[in-house]
């Protein structure tokens, strides 16, 4: 996630001084708090936040247990992750659910945030949930925005209801009793936005919240307008009294002070952020994991997530059969290449992997991501009969192959090299064997 890496790298800095001190003192622990206090304010943290996390993170930080330690280095690093996820909110807060259908998500931000495809990515999470939800198009003012919405809800074949430009609060009243006949359990809706925040807008959402008495008010912020983010959202809690935040952007070149600063400011949650721009980027915000991310140590859990999102019991259980009864196929090897690529890029992957994420920085890692695209028109490029059987790929198939897919008889080699180690690989791990094994890639 490129959200963070400038403060991961000033944060890596100032740890990695204390780890080669050995023993701290506690000049030299006030030295570093006033270094991570600077490296938070150039993130474009709050500064009454960073002034509260620096008091608290200083006072435990000297405590006589943690100079005393063993590590103290280690301690302190602990100390600032546990506070940076108390700061964040301590536990990921969940969508709420109404006892009783429809599930109410009104939808508010200003115009630019992002709020329209929010709202598709957000149904489009709880439909591979086994929800049934309906889009409701309540932003009559902005040119095209119905429009938008349809596009997005027929993206990701989810309704979208609209009654034209009429009046958003009659909208939304047929809206919620179209929902309730058509058995739709979940009704997000798309309100309208502005460029700034005025009465007229914060007098209509009103309105429309009195009617709709939503289960969740979620506001969209752009994070990359920094601490604009944070004051939109001081604002329109105080207005809406919202229950949580959606975080946009987070995977552009943003310093992500809003990421760190909304809880702290508005006592609301950050439930969502999205992280790229297809409809599957959005995640849940896990304060633990972001801490992690933001310290250079991971995110485990968050790549488990992925993995599982894209390949089902039933698909391992079919690929353990393949392997074992040895009819594992480039058929099978392309399809592994599509499940990797919807996990997201190769960048973000291993920046997830513990003691990769400062390895990989500086990486030419979209070379890797250009060989499996070359890698995968190759495999396109054989007839279905080599793909089942690669060993009918004789010299005269290879130089063919090659040329169909605008490649050369080297790669076309190499690829068939590194689907037999793949193969071997995967007999080893199905034995409980592991000597010798390395990744193809």
């Amino acid at each position: 996630m490129a959200t963070f890496n400038n403060l991961s790298d000033k944060l890596g800095h100032i740890f990695s001084k204390l780890k080669n001190k050995g023993q701290l003192t506690e000049l030299e622990v006030k030295g570093a708090m006033r270094e991570v206090r600077i490296a938070l304010l150039e993130a474009d943290v709050n500064f009454s936040v960073v002034k509260d996390f620096i008091k608290k993170v200083s006072e435990k930080a000297i405590g006589e247990e943690v100079l005393k330690s063993l590590s103290p280095a280690q301690q302190v690093i602990k100390v600032v992750n546990d506070e940076l996820v108390e700061l964040m909110g301590a536990k990921h807060s969940k969508l709420v659910i109404a006892d009783k259908p429809p599930t109410i998500i009104m939808m508010c931000g200003l115009q630019g945030a992002g709020k329209t495809t929010m709202c598709g990515k957000l149904a489009n999470m709880l439909k591979k949930q086994g929800k049934k939800p309906l889009l409701v198009a309540g932003d009559i003012y902005r040119p095209a925005a119905i429009k938008q919405l349809q596009v997005v809800g027929k993206s990701i074949d989810v309704p979208v209801f609209e009654a034209g430009q009429i009046d958003p609060v009659k909208i939304v009243k047929i809206a919620r009793e179209f929902a309730l006949s058509n058995s739709h359990d979940i009704m997000i809706v798309d309100t309208a936005g502005r460029l700034h925040i005025d009465e007229k807008l914060m007098g209509e959402l009103s309105n429309i919240k009195k009617v709709l008495n939503p289960t969740e008010i979620l506001l969209v912020v752009d994070s990359m307008t920094g601490q604009d983010a944070v004051n939109v959202a001081e604002t329109f809690n105080q207005q809406l009294d919202i229950t949580g935040v959606v975080l946009t952007k987070l995977d552009g070149d943003t310093r992500g002070g809003a990421a760190l600063s909304i809880r702290a400011v508005t006592g609301k949650p950050v439930k969502f952020s999205g992280i790229g721009e297809k409809m599957g980027d959005i995640e849940p915000f896990h304060p633990d994991r972001m801490a992690s991310r933001i310290l250079g140590m991971g995110d485990v859990l968050t790549l488990i997530e992925k993995a599982q999102s894209v390949i089902t019991e039933e698909d391992a259980l079919l690929l353990q059969k393949k392997i074992k009864d040895k009819s594992f196929d480039l058929n099978d090897y392309l399809d592994q290449f599509e499940k990797m690529k919807s996990m997201g890029s190769m960048q973000d992957m291993l920046s997830m992997i513990p003691g990769l994420s400062n390895k990989i920085k500086g990486a030419n890692l979209d070379m890797d991501e250009n060989k499996i695209a070359r890698m995968k028109a190759i495999i396109q490029s054989m007839t279905a009969k080599e793909r089942i059987n690669p060993l009918l790929l004789k010299s005269s198939h290879r130089k063919r192959i090659a040329k169909g897919s605008g490649t050369t008889i080297q790669e076309v080699n190499a690829l068939m090299k590194q689907f037999d180690q793949t193969k071997d690989m995967m007999r080893r791990m199905a034995s409980g064997g592991r000597r010798g094994m390395k990744m193809p890639f």
